[in-house]
């Protein structure tokens, strides 16, 4: 299994970035995938999930409104897209495998190796 992230970056409070994921080594279309992030001295934060075909989706309350999941099955990959970008979205974002991918502040099932969110003016 692989997730490779990308499209992280420095973005100014307001400011938009639109993350990558690209799976390889299992079935993409057949896994429910997320998005995770951890700041600094925090545990992990589980941000956004979305079911197989797309269409039931979870947000953090701290991200409503702001980000939207989505996926593409014929080119494996997850997105997430974000928008008015706040100081307190800045983290280290991961894309994992499965619905719940964090139970009592660890790890469940395939992670990437993250890509960083600064949101600094």
């Amino acid at each position: 299994v692989q997730l490779v992230e990308s499209g992280g970056g420095m973005v100014q409070p307001g400011g938009s970035l639109r993350l990558s994921c690209a799976a390889s080594g299992f079935t993409f279309s057949s896994s429910d995938m997320s998005w995770v992030r951890q700041a600094p001295g925090k545990g992990p934060e589980r941000v956004s999930s979305i079911n197989t075909g797309g269409s039931t989706t979870y947000y953090a309350d701290s991200v409503k409104g702001r980000f939207t999941i989505s996926r593409d099955n014929a080119k494996n990959t997850l997105y997430l897209q974000m928008n008015s970008l706040k100081p307190e979205d800045t983290a280290q974002y991961y894309c994992a495998r499965g619905r719940i991918p964090v139970v009592a502040g660890k790890r469940i099932g395939n992670w990437g190796q993250g890509t960083q969110v600064t949101v600094s003016s």
